[in-house]
């Protein structure tokens, strides 16, 4: 019987893949804004996110980094889904303070 005390939080979850970089800019998906959604049940992760574009070639390779990020952070047996979603498009606006000043974006 699992208790929710042992049910990760989405902030552990985003501390796991701030662990992840986009590699063509060089920042971590989470502060990119690229992390659209964490539901965390009982043996279950299921995360959304997207890509600053859907053209992006990296979309694969950040998404199976997540997926190892998330598996690394989480007891063996908890089953993860990272899904790639398009809705909303990404823009600027999703980034956090500190990458919109790295990018030199208003804030």
């Amino acid at each position: 019987m699992e208790s929710n005390a042992e049910l990760p939080t989405e902030e552990q979850l985003r501390d796991a893949l701030r662990q992840v970089d986009d590699p063509e800019v060089g920042m971590n998906i989470v502060d990119l804004g690229l992390v659209y959604r964490i539901d965390i049940a009982p043996g279950k992760v299921h995360v959304e996110l997207t890509m600053t574009t859907p053209a992006c070639p990296m979309g694969d390779l950040i998404t199976a980094n997540a997926l190892r990020a998330l598996g690394a952070a989480l007891p063996q047996d908890t089953v993860v889904d990272v899904a790639l979603v398009w809705d909303p498009p990404w823009t600027p606006d999703m980034m956090s303070e500190s990458a919109r000043q790295t990018f030199g974006w208003p804030g």
